[in-house]
């Protein structure tokens, strides 16, 4: 079974969720003339790394953000694998992905699991607790949102589970661009499963960013890569292709999980 899938890469500004909800309306409309049937969006696509001021930008419950998206997914019939936004609850901001199905419905939602020192989130985001296992086009799917990749025991957890494609958001900074793409086409081969990485471009007050979007088969060929500007990557995936290269390399199955 084959299946489109546009990844939205696109600038973020900073700390202004208002312009940001407008933008990301307005691109996903332009992502429906390549007739997908699934977007990707990347990483805090509201808020963009505004972590000093998420207390007072981040949205409630996430509702603003949900709303958004829901409606677009039903009105447009289309998956949306909604990137992910500053969420705000009563026991912090948690950095959330939203997946909603043609329908409209709700069918996952996940919070980043590791906080990234290294641009402070610990200072101003609580963790998640959870994986993120979901069903869209009859495939099992998993999302995981940026410093996760460098995880693979949590990327395995959810293909062991079945998933059958990783879908990876993020704000990756260009300095460690050759990091983003070796580990990605790594979380591919070892997990033999498709990777849609949807990250961001432009600069913020602190960081560049890379931008370079990929689609990467389970043997870690790459089969589209975006630049470094805004940009809709398209690609079609084959999804029997992740059950032939399981059956032929039975990865899963050879694992001695008596011993790790």
């Amino acid at each position: 079974m084959s299946v489109k899938i546009t990844c939205l890469q696109l600038d973020i500004a900073f700390g202004n969720p208002t312009k940001n909800r407008k933008y990301i309306e307005q691109k996903m409309t332009e992502a429906l003339k390549e007739n997908p049937d699934i977007l990707v969006l990347p990483e805090l696509w509201d808020t963009a790394y505004d972590l000093t001021r998420l207390d007072e930008i981040a949205d409630d419950e996430g509702q603003q953000a949900k709303q958004l998206i829901s409606q677009f997914a039903k009105t447009n019939a289309v998956n949306i694998v909604g990137g992910s936004i500053a969420k705000k609850t009563e026991q912090g901001v948690t950095n959330t992905m939203y997946i909603f199905d043609r329908k409209g419905r709700e069918v996952s939602q996940y919070s980043k699991l590791h906080l990234f020192k290294l641009m402070d989130e610990h200072l101003y985001l609580e963790a998640g607790t959870a994986k993120n296992l979901f069903t869209l086009e009859q495939s099992l799917c998993a999302g995981v949102i940026c410093y996760d990749i460098r995880f693979p025991e949590w990327i395995r957890v959810h293909t062991s589970s079945g998933a059958e494609v990783l879908f990876v958001v993020a704000q990756w900074p260009a300095p460690r661009l050759a990091h983003w793409k070796a580990l990605l086409i790594s979380r591919a081969i070892e997990n033999q499963c498709y990777v849609i990485a949807c990250n961001r471009v432009g600069q913020d007050p602190n960081n560049t960013f890379a931008g370079h979007s990929l689609v990467i088969d389970p043997w870690g060929e790459i089969i589209a890569e975006a630049g470094d500007s805004e940009e809709l990557l398209s690609a079609d995936v084959n999804l029997e292709l992740v059950k032939e290269i399981r059956k032929q390399i039975p990865v899963f199955t050879d694992r001695r999980t008596e011993f790790y």
